[in-house]
């Protein structure tokens, strides 16, 4: 009888040390799993003040641009490897310039002197079907020359209003992605440019830049809105505003 009760008192010690043990065990893990989630946001915070210690977007380019292979900027999915004769795999200044234009989402606001360049073409016409909003300001002379795509961009609905007045060009050579993203400087949109010409172009999200640049767009598109300009005048597309 003494032995029987001797081993149900070791029996319950075991299970009040099993139980301990299991407790501890528990507590060990939430304390785990709170280090771990601490470490998480420490990780994120120090990413963010990283990011903003660094401060808005500032990219400087400059052509000539070499020829390389960008056909994975258009099909991001593709399967296969581009079978073309260009270099592939090589990041160039009208590489960098075609992403900046593609990571538009909401909006693009193009004002340009010369546009016959077919990638950049094609790369507007790939934001308009992916539904960002497209307007384009452009010169009233150099919009008929031979491989405008002005024409291209107008077929497919993009909105296109160009200068109004015959006596000064629209020269201005800048894009504005989603308003908060600016792209400017020397390069026309054309071949010629990209390839040969001794060219420069700035990217930045700096608002004090952006800004101004906002409010010229924003000129140019009412100034050159063909509703407020006799019937008989020259335009392209009678656009409404957006």
């Amino acid at each position: 009888m003494h032995v029987a009760r001797a081993f149900s008192c070791h029996l319950s010690l075991a299970d009040m040390s099993q139980q301990m043990s299991f407790k501890e065990l528990m507590k060990v893990l939430g304390l785990g799993a709170v280090a771990l989630v601490l470490g998480v946001e420490w990780i994120n915070w120090l990413m963010r003040r990283l990011r903003d210690s660094r401060g808005p977007l500032k990219e400087v380019l400059f052509f000539p641009s070499p020829q390389v292979c960008v056909e994975h900027l258009f099909i991001r999915h593709k399967h296969f490897p581009c079978a073309c004769p260009l270099p592939h795999g090589v990041e160039t200044s009208f590489s960098r310039l075609l992403m900046h234009l593609l990571s538009a989402r909401m909006s693009l606001d193009l004002c340009v002197f010369s546009f016959s360049h077919m990638e950049l073409s094609r790369a507007i016409l790939l934001l308009h079907k992916r539904g960002v909003v497209v307007r384009v300001v452009t010169d009233r002379d150099y919009m008929t020359i031979t491989g405008s795509q002005i024409g291209a961009l107008r077929k497919t609905g993009i909105c296109v209003r160009h200068e109004m007045s015959s006596a000064v060009h629209m020269h201005h050579k800048f894009a504005l992605v989603d308003g908060k993203k600016l792209i400017t400087g020397s390069l026309n949109w054309t071949l010629t440019a990209v390839q040969s010409n001794k060219e420069n172009v700035m990217v930045t999200e700096e608002p004090e830049l952006v800004g101004p640049y906002q409010q010229e767009f924003q000129k140019l598109w009412e100034a050159n809105d063909p509703a407020n300009h006799k019937p008989g005048q020259l335009n392209i597309k009678t656009c409404k505003d957006r």
